[in-house]
């Protein structure tokens, strides 16, 4: 069993972020370890779809970044990298306002490829996205 890296702080992966789509949108890290993720994002008008709703890319941008960085965690010795190759999302419900948080939780960790869950939830914590994702994980060639 190899040991793992330091987890990164709170700080380390918002300013990851910074000045690529989880900046942008305004994505947050509160809270990291190896069994969970978990972020944050205030529902804003460039977020939402031109029916007043939030649209439904802002609410994969969350989950897919937060279940990312999530695999980043996990890289095996050697892989230099990872991609999303699947994304699924169920949505049951949206968001006007407020703040939407996401939490995102490994369910295969292999040398190849990863499997994540994430619940995205409005302000008042009903579960307003189911989502899972399938990342390749990617190492140097030759």
């Amino acid at each position: 069993m190899t040991a793992r890296p330091p987890l990164p702080t709170l700080d380390d992966l918002n300013a990851r972020g910074e000045g690529y789509l989880p900046g942008l949108i305004g994505l947050r890290y509160t809270h990291v370890s190896y069994e969970v993720l978990r972020t944050e994002l205030t529902v804003r008008r460039e977020l939402l779809a031109p029916n007043g709703f939030l649209h439904a890319a802002s609410v994969i941008a969350l989950a897919d970044t937060t279940c990312g960085y999530g695999t980043r965690l996990h890289l095996p010795e050697g892989a230099e990298s990872f991609t999303t190759i699947e994304l699924k999302s169920n949505h049951l419900g949206t968001a006007r306002d407020g703040v939407i948080t996401c939490e995102a939780r490994p369910v295969h960790t292999g040398r190849t490829t990863q499997v994540w869950d994430a619940e995205v939830r409005g302000a008042q914590g009903r579960v307003i996205a189911l989502f899972r994702c399938t990342q390749a994980v990617l190492y140097p060639r030759g």
